[in-house]
């Protein structure tokens, strides 16, 4: 069981009543998402009406509204359905990595149009908060990028932009070099030419290129070679 002084209060509303439990915040989220168990995430087996008033539910109402008087059949409702009433300090610490995530994303897939290169993700995260763009905590990367866009664009060049890269490499590097290739994107093309080179059509987004190239020469002492074939 969960120590009740640091639990948090997860509820559901019907027909005007009101239902309560107390769970632990990141177990009571991951259970949502379907990960867990629920004797993980409760502090008590009770159901109440009113949790700081120590108020129980009556069992009238829940086999009423519920169709059960079971305090777990009823407590997993109040977990995936209900409101996980989270702290501030939490949603902000939710708020603050979903920012990470949303600067990464765009970090890795798009570029300065008049460079051709990433934005530094110092840059970025700067002008999320300079052009006051809400972060979401719970909503997905990829919808709040597009929505962040527009006032992002105000302050910053970027275009989004995946690149097919040709890139051959050396024989004595294949084995690793290889696997540290489908790693960074969707391999189109490969043809083994008659020294033992490798040739590879690779398509990825264009925010990693540098990092792709950085990492390849890395392997190869600068003895890979890289072709732009198609940007779109």
């Amino acid at each position: 069981m969960v120590n009740v002084d640091k639990a948090i209060i997860a509820r559901i509303k019907k027909e005007g009543e009101m239902f309560e439990i107390l769970v632990d915040c990141d177990k009571a989220l991951a259970y949502r998402k379907g990960e867990g168990e629920l004797k993980e995430v409760l502090a008590t087996n009770e159901i109440f009406k009113n949790v700081k008033m120590s108020e129980r539910a009556s069992e009238t109402d829940m086999q009423k509204l519920f169709h059960t008087t079971n305090a777990d059949e009823i407590a997993d409702i109040i977990l995936k359905k209900g409101e996980i009433q989270l702290t501030a300090e939490y949603r902000n610490n939710l708020r603050e990595e979903k920012k990470k995530q949303i600067v990464a994303f765009i970090h890795r897939n798009a570029i300065d149009p008049k460079t051709g290169l990433p934005h530094p993700p110092q840059r970025i995260g700067d002008c999320i908060e300079q052009c006051k763009c809400k972060v979401d905590e719970f909503k997905d990367v990829d919808v709040q990028v597009q929505e962040i866009l527009g006032k992002l664009r105000e302050l910053l060049p970027i275009r989004f932009e995946t690149r097919e890269l040709e890139i051959t490499l050396p024989s004595q590097y294949t084995g690793k070099g290889y696997g540290i290739l489908k790693g960074y994107g969707k391999m189109l093309k490969e043809d083994w030419l008659p020294n033992g080179d490798l040739k590879f059509v690779l398509e990825i987004p264009a925010g990693i290129q540098e990092d792709l190239e950085n990492t390849m020469n890395g392997l190869t002492k600068g003895d890979v070679e890289f072709k732009i074939l198609n940007k779109k």
